[in-house]
């Protein structure tokens, strides 16, 4: 039987997980978790290169946990832990920023993005972000990491790096592989269908989120976006916002945007926006109310999260120690 590859992905549980990190990221988890050696981490040490309120980041590290078990991640069929749990990934952060260059950090796109929205707090740990985020991947040999074209850069010095040590030492890591998933659903943001849903943004009317009620939910889709003409058609050039709309029905409702188009020719807007809003509560309801549930059992989670520790630590340590060897450390 042919050994199954590693896949390596994470999330920061800061602010709430919108729609599109839902279709774009968890829900292509369910099927990744079948046919991959999958680690799911919780990316709280990334967290923090931002300021957080330490309440609410314990808050939502629980939070996110419980989202992603109450939509299918089976911690039997993969490894969920939180990063800041292996203290491997701390340890070969500083190792591989001795083999990667300040040039490469200041030109990272998402470094200067970050910088100019918050240019009271430029710190190293925002400049070191794909650093780590190359120790997450590589101390888990993970052949492959599935990323969105904004994580490409990102992907692309993880593999600088590794590559670099492995020239260095012989080869130590796996060079990673981007999983670009086929995602037929791109979600935009509802008031600028040129961008993407984000879950950090500034008008909270552009996302919704997965925390979001019903009634916030449906009012947020009667408020988007569309244009002046009066036709349901896909047509993302032209019709972005109601392209935007189709794309989402067809995910929420289960159906291919052409039967989308179908049940919607010669129907208005109104009618329109308001019945995606449906689809989406509709489907959302069942998700958060088992939430709840499983976030009410805190030892459950904790469990989850003890021996998802355990088994990121075993390999993270390989990994590790291999690299302590090599570079010359010596070892008791």
């Amino acid at each position: 039987m042919e050994e199954r590859k590693t896949l390596y992905s994470a999330i920061q549980p800061t602010n709430n997980l919108t729609i599109g990190n839902y279709v774009g990221a968890i829900k292509n988890w369910l099927n990744l978790q079948e046919n991959y050696d999958c680690y799911f981490s919780i990316a709280n040490m990334h967290a923090i290169t931002v300021r957080q309120d330490p309440a609410e980041l314990r808050k939502k590290t629980l939070a996110l946990l419980a989202l992603y078990v109450a939509c299918g991640i089976d911690p039997e069929k993969c490894c969920l832990y939180v990063q800041s749990h292996v203290s491997a990934h701390a340890e070969l952060c500083w190792v591989l920023n001795t083999f990667t260059y300040v040039g490469e950090m200041e030109r990272m796109t998402q470094f200067k993005d970050k910088s100019a929205r918050h240019a009271e707090n430029v710190n190293m740990g925002l400049m070191d972000y794909p650093v780590l985020m190359a120790a997450d991947i590589l101390l888990y040999q993970a052949q492959y990491v599935p990323v969105g074209e904004d994580q490409r850069q990102h992907l692309e010095i993880a593999r600088d790096i590794a590559q670099r040590f492995n020239n260095a030492f012989s080869p130590t890591f796996t060079v990673p592989e981007g999983l670009f998933m086929k995602v037929g659903a791109k979600i935009n943001d509802l008031q600028d269908p040129s961008k993407k849903m984000s879950k950090s943004v500034e008008n909270p009317n552009g996302s919704v989120f997965l925390s979001d009620d019903r009634d916030t939910i449906i009012r947020k889709f009667k408020r988007a976006v569309t244009d002046s003409q009066s036709t349901i058609r896909f047509d993302p050039e032209n019709k972005p916002g109601v392209s935007n709309l189709l794309t989402i029905y067809s995910v929420f409702a289960d159906k291919s945007v052409e039967e989308a188009e179908a049940e919607f020719d010669g129907r208005g807007y109104g009618e329109f926006k308001a019945a995606v809003g449906e689809a989406v509560a509709d489907k959302l309801a069942p998700l958060q109310a088992e939430q709840a549930r499983i976030l009410a059992d805190r030892q459950y989670l904790d469990s989850i999260l003890k021996s998802g520790a355990e088994r990121a630590a075993r390999t993270a340590g390989k990994t590790l120690f291999k690299v302590y060897k090599k570079i010359g450390f010596y070892q008791i």
